[in-house]
């Protein structure tokens, strides 16, 4: 099924050696600095450490994560939907009509490893030996220019009376993510164009009715991707995994991460509550 092309002159697959099992994965199961396995880290653990050195490290050390929210099932079910979409065209090695519409030349990427990449449990992976770190990261997407070069591709869905965009200061989550996944993929020995997509579909809310179904604009946004930082991360990040307990990050609209500041705000008020005289 695959249509991959023959990789560039100088470069070649980078295969994984023979490093025992990678841990990190599954409830109750942290950082060992003495364990000499490679360690799990995800795009998603990467992010963390971006935004807060102090959550990730208590996450990764101590399984303390951060309260989550409920999943979005609706986001969810668009990327499985716009997945089958363009796997209808990829199994044709045709492009998608929206591809067309934007005029770019280049179908869906086939390859044996899709379904693994897409998956979150394995994604595209690669062991990076100078930390001994387990980089996963799964893809929502990835198409094929006829030279070659594939381009990653993210589904992103929302609701919004202006139009989309990724200018806004907190979705440099969003490029970050992107170039993650070239980095890992290049990492895989595939060669990758600096220019990634998003396919981001909005929610109309302009029509007269519900009637059990939801329409959606769609743009493609492009973006020239760098990932010349996910490798000095890296170091920092394993550097951090091995220290003592880090400072606070900043939250995405600035100042100090709300999540610290949340628990040490509560943790003050409680210890105030307990060291109170309690009276007759």
């Amino acid at each position: 099924m695959s249509n991959q092309q023959p990789l560039q002159l100088g470069t070649q697959p980078k295969s994984i050696p023979s490093h025992g099992t990678p841990y990190g994965r599954g409830r109750g199961v942290t950082y060992d600095p003495n364990n000499p396995n490679p360690y799990m880290v995800s795009r998603g653990m990467i992010e963390l450490f971006m935004q807060c050195p102090r959550c990730f490290w208590l996450a990764a050390r101590l399984k303390i994560k951060r309260p989550s929210g409920p999943p979005f099932k609706i986001n969810s079910a668009i990327d499985e939907l716009l997945k089958k979409e363009f796997d209808v065209h990829r199994a044709k090695n045709k492009a998608h009509p929206l591809m067309e519409s934007y005029h770019i030349d280049a179908v869906p990427f086939a390859h044996d490893d899709l379904d693994k990449w897409r998956h979150n449990f394995t994604g595209v992976q690669y062991w990076h030996e100078a930390t001994n770190l387990f980089v996963t990261g799964a893809i929502d997407d990835v198409w094929q220019y006829p030279n070659g070069e594939l381009i990653v591709v993210d589904y992103k869905a929302t609701s919004k009376k202006d139009e989309v965009s990724i200018d806004a200061d907190w979705q440099i989550s969003y490029k970050r993510q992107m170039e993650v996944y070239q980095w890992l993929l290049r990492q895989n020995g595939f060669v990758v164009t600096n220019t990634s997509y998003f396919v981001y579909c909005n929610g109309k809310t302009d029509k007269e009715a519900f009637d059990a179904q939801m329409e959606f604009d769609i743009k493609l946004i492009p973006y020239e991707g760098k990932d010349d930082w996910v490798e000095p991360v890296l170091l920092r990040l394993k550097e951090c995994l091995d220290g003592d307990m880090p400072e606070i990050g900043t939250a995405a609209m600035g100042g100090p991460c709300d999540f610290c500041t949340y628990a040490k705000q509560r943790t003050e008020m409680t210890l105030k509550a307990i060291q109170k005289p309690k009276t007759a």
